[in-house]
């Protein structure tokens, strides 16, 4: 996040977003901007697959395309999502083993049971018997193979479907393929002529990730912003200080579109 090349690019956002807010001030229209959440620097990523793989908990099956998560046969596996994995389990002493097992694992910060869940308002039904959060510059892969000759036919594609959980290699050409661009040109070759062909040109160097997000930001100013021409007190109900909960942000945008 703090890269020349962000510093830039937040440069010329801010540009942009100047022009639309003169823009709607000259036809007399309020605005709110809201974000998700802010990218923290990471350096530290953290297989939790392999964890729960090594613990005996994961398996897998062997295919002719590679080893594939096999969630039926599995005690316990995660979905991976940057910052916060959603470990399910098949029973309590699944949920006990796995625990345990991340407990050792360096890079986890937290292990939220449903009770802990609660307490964040996080416990939603499809949500994982446990919800672990990593540590600050930490933050969590999907990988499960032990070996690279097993790795999944889609690990170097762009494939949500098929990866239990999120892959921000995604965004990246493999820096060591030679000629990149060359390669992807030649794979859109193979598309136009109708032969099979996979875009195969995907990292799974979790290294190059430097940026992340999902833990509870250190600091209130590092986190989420809700940003708006009215008023602060604006909205129902009126915060009491300088930050507001996440939750109100519906009833914020309801009101302002009520004084419309």
């Amino acid at each position: 996040p703090r890269h020349p090349r962000s510093i830039q690019a937040l440069k010329e956002l801010d540009t942009l977003v100047g022009r639309l807010l003169e823009a709607a001030a000259s036809h007399n229209t309020e605005v709110i901007g809201v974000s998700e959440y802010a990218i923290d620097e990471v350096d530290t990523p953290v297989h939790i697959n392999l964890c729960l793989r090594q613990a005996g908990l994961l398996a897998v099956r062997s295919t002719p395309t590679g080893e594939m998560l096999d969630v039926f046969a599995s005690r316990a596996f995660a979905v991976a999502d940057h910052q916060i994995a959603h470990v399910y389990c098949q029973d309590e002493a699944s949920i006990q083993k796995a625990r345990a097992a991340l407990e050792a694992l360096p890079g986890v910060e937290q292990i939220l049971d449903r009770q802990a869940q609660a307490a964040f308002g996080i416990d939603h039904e499809n949500a994982g018997d446990l919800v672990v959060v990593s540590t600050p510059r930490a933050w969590f892969t999907y990988y499960y193979w032990t070996d690279p000759d097993q790795e999944p036919d889609f690990a170097r594609t762009v494939d949500i479907h098929r990866k239990p959980g999120y892959d921000p290699c995604e965004m990246f050409l493999d820096p060591a393929i030679r000629f990149p661009k060359l390669k992807v040109v030649g794979k859109l070759l193979q598309k136009k002529l109708g032969f099979r062909y996979a875009m195969d040109v995907i990292p799974v160097d979790a290294t190059l990730i430097q940026g992340s997000h999902g833990r509870l930001p250190d600091k209130p100013e590092n986190g989420p912003v809700y940003l708006s021409t009215l008023p602060f007190d604006a909205g129902n109900p009126a915060p009491e200080s300088d930050t507001i909960e996440m939750t109100s942000v519906k009833a914020r945008v309801l009101d302002a579109l009520s004084r419309a």
